[in-house]
Order: structure tokens, then sequence, then C-alpha cells
């Protein structure tokens, strides 16, 4: 069996690339067609309601398209919109958040006792991975800081990211100090992920989605016989809600494939 239908991914701008450009490596029979909401970026600013508003659109959009699943790279949608959207979505999609990979990865891994999360507004606010990290693991520590300069900055490649301290002032925090793991609970933060190594002098673990969400999704499509065994090499799509050509520029980071980004305004 094989199934040549698409692999929806969609994030509110390029962190969700990040995501994309990991399942491409994994799976790389299977097409993928992205979408970012560049329109309303960054999702972590932004009320629980809007953001699963932002959420059913887009995956409407891909269900339009015929995705037979449908990842959401966002931790922000993931954390506020992922029960909505399993009860909305077709039986025939299958329905991946950014979160649960990791919470597994953690309750595997018994050398972490203290861990910090990082994340915008929206993503700590709702205690996501506070409450599944206890649910899994009582004996770990969990301490959660909002960092929402980061995202925007991050979008922007904005160089006061670095030149007045924007991640060393949230580092800094007393609880960050005593932690021997960090997650980066957003999916533009892989992109400063060296920057972030830099601080703790490399004496730390770094948990990232971009390290188990591409093999659980291989895993789950593969029990589920969904895979696309075509050796037919894919032409993905790319759709943004407000094109920019920073947003072109950076899709050259991870696809560097010649990438025709469209417009499509859905929201409308």
């Amino acid at each position: 069996m094989s199934d040549q239908r698409s692999i929806g991914v969609f994030d509110s701008g390029i962190g969700g690339l990040t995501i994309a450009h990991e399942i491409n490596k994994v799976l790389p029979n299977e097409k993928i067609i992205y979408f970012g909401d560049t329109q309303h970026l960054p999702y972590g600013n932004k009320s629980n309601k809007k953001i699963i508003y932002y959420s059913d659109k887009i995956s409407e959009f891909l269900i339009k398209k015929q995705c037979k699943a449908i990842v959401i790279a966002c931790n922000s949608a993931s954390s506020v919109a992922l029960d909505f959207l399993i009860k909305k979505l077709p039986d025939s999609c299958i329905l991946f958040n950014v979160i649960d990979p990791v919470i597994e990865a953690i309750k595997k891994d018994s050398l972490i006792k203290k861990v910090g999360v990082i994340g915008t507004n929206a993503t700590i606010a709702s205690n996501i991975y506070k409450t599944k990290i206890y649910k899994e693991r009582s004996d770990i520590s969990v301490y959660s800081l909002a960092t929402p300069l980061l995202a925007s900055l991050i979008e922007e490649d904005n160089a006061r990211l670095y030149k007045k301290g924007v991640i060393e002032s949230y580092l800094s925090n007393k609880n960050f100090k005593i932690i021997d793991a960090l997650i980066l609970g957003c999916t533009h933060y892989p992109l400063i992920e060296n920057k972030i190594l830099d601080f703790y002098e490399k004496k730390i673990k770094i948990i990232s989605s971009l390290n188990y969400v591409g093999g659980h999704i291989k895993h789950v499509l593969k029990n589920s016989s969904l895979l696309n065994q075509s050796l037919k090499k894919p032409e993905h799509q790319f759709y943004v809600s407000d094109y920019t050509n920073n947003f072109q520029k950076k899709t050259k980071l991870f696809f560097p494939t010649s990438i025709i980004l469209k417009e499509e305004n859905i929201f409308s």
C-alpha cells in the first residue's frame, strides 16, 4: 500500500519550517504542504480564542488539499487548539503536535531531574509541559518561563536579539541556574540553539521537538499503512497568509531548491 496524499504542516511563521525540514529528512518521499500564518504571527501573544480560530481555518485549508496528516508545528497552537482540532478533523486525517513526542523522550531519560521550559506567553500560561511531565515523571522539577520577545525577533532576524542580551536576560532567571535540561517550547527557538548552548557553556541538555517529531510521524504513518512508497521526488507546496520577501528568503534556509511561495487569504 502507498498513500500519496500530503502531510500538512502549519505555524504562524518560519518556526514551523524547522519541523517541515526535519519531516522531509526523515520522510523524503512525502509531499509537504506548508502554511505559515504570517499575517497573525506570533501566535503566542494572541488570545486562546484567536489561536483556535486561526488553527481551525488553516486545518480546513489543509483538509481541502486532501492531507492525510496535519502537523501543528507550533507550541502555542499545540497547547491551546489541539483538543478542538481532534474533535473537528475527519478520521481520514491524523493530527500530530510538537509537544507529546518531547514528553515521551523526557519520560525515558532518567538523567533529567530539573528541567526548564521556555516558550511563548500562550504556551507557558497553558502549563501544558508541566502538567504532562508531572503525569509521567513525578520526580522531575519543572521551571517554566515565558520568553515572549524571542519568536518575533527570530522571525525578523533582528540583531537586538544578540546585541542587547535578550537571550541572556531571560536565561539569567534564578530557577534556570539549577536546571540540567532545557525544553525549547517554541519551534522558532532551535534557530538560536547555539546561542543558548553558549550561555550555558554547553553544560546542559537541549530538548527540542526537532529531534523527535519526524521519527514519531514516520512510526505512526508506517503502522497505519499511510507511508508514500513512491520514489518520485515530491513537489512541496508553501503558502502564507501575508507574502513577504523576508519569509521567501527564509524558506531557502530549510528548502534550498526553488520554492514558489503563494499567498492565500483563508481568513476572509
